[in-house]
């Protein structure tokens, strides 16, 4: 049987995006291929006609999660204190299947190798990029502000927090106390 131009194309797509919201939702080492593959509505066998590996599925997963956020809470036109409104809503930290994979698996990120760890990196290093431009709009260089890995850090930890403590009004505070770190940068 023949499939249509562009199915095989689809087909990795919908298996990049099924991957990129499990993994999200439960860890690096919290989904298996049979599961995400039946997730993504296809057979475990199919899998290596898209992936030489579980690695390299990881890091493309990892790769459009950080795209997805980027145009997301970090898309063009958006000010700083819109993208951090965003990025530190409730709605945020209670679906982290759908939202900055940074922030979601960033300590699992630091513990993988190859592939999968270079795309945590650029994950990372897009983040405070986005940042630093938001902070920045008319200066782009190479070196990331201390501004941004401030404001970077500061947002990343409040997600984080606010998603580990058992207590709605904590987690509320949190995610305002990391508001507010980005509206007391002193403009340049």
């Amino acid at each position: 049987m023949r499939y249509p131009e562009g199915h095989k194309e689809e087909v990795r797509a919908r298996i990049v995006d099924t991957a990129a919201r499990l993994l999200r939702a439960h860890g690096v080492d919290g989904v298996s291929v049979s599961t995400l593959m039946r997730e993504a509505g296809l057979t475990h066998g199919g899998f290596y006609n898209h992936f030489e590996s579980r690695d390299e599925l990881v890091a493309a997963a990892v790769g459009a999660a950080a795209e997805a956020t980027s145009a997301g809470a970090w898309g063009p036109g958006r000010s700083l204190a819109e993208a951090l409104d965003d990025y530190l809503s409730e709605g945020h930290a209670a679906h982290p299947e759908q939202g900055c994979v940074v922030a979601a698996l960033g300590c699992d990120g630091a513990r993988q190798k190859g592939a999968v760890r270079h795309a945590f990196a650029r994950a990372a290093r897009g983040l405070m990029r986005h940042v630093d431009e938001k902070l920045h709009p008319q200066k782009a260089t190479k070196r990331l502000s201390d501004e941004a890995l401030r404001v970077t850090s500061q947002a990343v930890g409040a997600l984080v927090l606010a998603r580990l403590v058992d207590d709605p009004a904590l987690a509320r505070r949190l995610l305002q106390a990391g508001r507010a770190g980005g509206a007391d940068v002193p403009a340049k």
